[in-house]
């Protein structure tokens, strides 16, 4: 599974509850829009609720072909054998995470500097979910934002170190930020709101996959 992170990561899409939309309908609106990576994104809600959604999700990423992905809950990704599991800045630490789950595993960490960048890779991250790029809703707590000048000096720091390994952008991108961005040296985007606050959100997503050249 190692060997296609490069592709099916360039497009992520979190999944987000909104009053349209719950969470399995945003993954499967994602799904049906072509997207092959889905992260289960749900906070302040029980490991019990949150089994009861993740299941239904790693089926429906199961009959597209899809990774799937859990934010935060280590232990239940081992538990469901999903594909892997994003940790964020306050959540457990990477190294920790890879002693309970092993190498078939991806295991994903959030940065909001280049130093949060060598910390995740030094520890055997799989790929980075680098942000926030503007304010996004999706979000209670956030790092500082990094705009097109933030991610140019985190990607030219990370080639002077010899850094490879796939990071997406992250936090309020829409459509038209894609070209700068990519231009940045960010190797894909993840998305929430901007599909799902879309008229159809599934032609959204075929547009954003168009654009990435992955249509």
């Amino acid at each position: 599974m190692k060997e296609t992170i490069h592709n099916c990561s360039r497009i992520q899409f979190i999944t987000h509850y909104t009053e349209k939309y719950s969470y399995l309908d945003s993954a499967r609106i994602a799904l049906e829009g072509g997207c092959q990576w889905i992260q289960l994104r749900i906070k302040d809600t029980s490991v019990e609720e949150i089994r009861s959604i993740a299941l239904k999700v790693k089926e429906l990423c199961a009959e597209y072909d899809a990774i799937f992905i859990v934010d935060d809950h280590v232990e239940l990704v081992r538990e469901i054998k999903a594909d892997g599991v994003h940790l964020g800045k306050t959540d457990m630490p990477v190294e920790e995470a890879r002693q309970i789950l092993n190498e078939d595993f991806l295991i994903g960490g959030t940065a909001n500097t280049f130093e949060d960048i060598q910390k995740l890779y030094h520890a055997g991250a799989d790929y980075i979910g680098c942000g926030p790029f503007r304010y996004t809703t999706t979000k209670k707590k956030l790092s500082p934002l990094l705009g097109l000048e933030g991610y140019k000096k985190i990607t030219q720091k990370m080639r002077e170190e010899g850094i490879d390994m796939p990071m997406v952008a992250i936090g309020g991108i829409t459509a038209e930020d894609i070209p700068a961005i990519m231009q940045a040296g960010i190797s894909g985007i993840a998305l929430s709101g901007s599909i799902l606050r879309a008229d159809n959100p599934v032609e959204e997503m075929k547009r954003i996959l168009a654009l990435m050249n992955l249509k």
